[in-house]
């Protein structure tokens, strides 16, 4: 199987999920330029962290356009598995793949830093290894990293049990003090009805491997795979 990361001009963690699905988890990793109209022979997008187009606008707002993004939303539409990480993320929200918007942190500041995140949903391919309840410390790096939704759509996340990911204390217990951005009820993640979106700000990339003492992100890729696999 192959996976395809897509590089945007301000991509800053390409590498690092290329490195850990290549060299760490033994899979065949192409990148894939955002002006790439094509993903034949992709079996899984990754849209990684970073600041594309320098977010000048507002994060993701840019990126939407480019023409790889029609690729990626046909992909989608046919089930195809697509992770989005931090501006990754960012970018679903402006494209609709995923219900809500991302502001400004409350504290106004970037924040850079491990959190703990538990996990509310395990019937995901992203979250298939993983125990509902488990908390997984995991770095997040982002200003804009305040997950935002409506009364209305936020009843439909949880009716739809979308929500993936909330911010938690390391026992998991959800206090404002665990909230590092101020997300609505604690959101770090959540995926389409289908299940085959998912867009969370932590970087699982950055925390899966012995070496950096943390493999804790390492749980989502290897789910990745292990759906990608039985599929095949």
């Amino acid at each position: 199987m192959t996976f395809g990361i897509v590089v945007f001009p301000g991509s800053n963690c390409d590498h690092d999920c290329y490195d850990v699905l290549s060299r760490v988890l033994g899979q065949n990793v192409d990148l894939v330029w955002h002006k790439t109209t094509s993903l034949d022979g992709i079996d899984a997008v990754i849209l990684p962290g970073g600041f594309s187009y320098g977010d000048y606008l507002r994060a993701g707002a840019i990126a939407r356009c480019s023409p790889i993004m029609r690729a990626v939303a046909d992909f989608a539409e046919r089930g195809g598995l697509v992770l989005g990480i931090c501006n990754g993320f960012q970018i679903l929200l402006e494209m609709g793949l995923l219900p809500g918007a991302m502001i400004r942190n409350t504290a106004l500041h970037f924040v850079c830093r491990d959190v703990h995140i538990r996990t509310e949903n395990t019937e995901t391919p992203f979250t298939n290894r993983c125990a509902t309840g488990q908390v997984l410390t995991i770095p997040i790096a982002h200003g804009e990293g305040n997950y935002f939704a409506d009364d209305a759509t936020l009843a439909l996340l949880h009716e739809h049990r979308q929500v993936v990911f909330r911010y938690t204390s390391a026992h998991g217990e959800l206090a404002s003090e665990y909230n590092p951005n101020g997300s609505r009820d604690h959101i770090a993640g959540i995926c389409n009805r289908e299940r085959n979106v998912l867009g969370m700000m932590p970087h699982p990339e950055r925390c899966a491997d012995a070496i950096l003492g943390n493999e804790d992100g390492k749980i989502l890729f290897a789910s990745m795979i292990d759906a990608l696999t039985t599929v095949a």
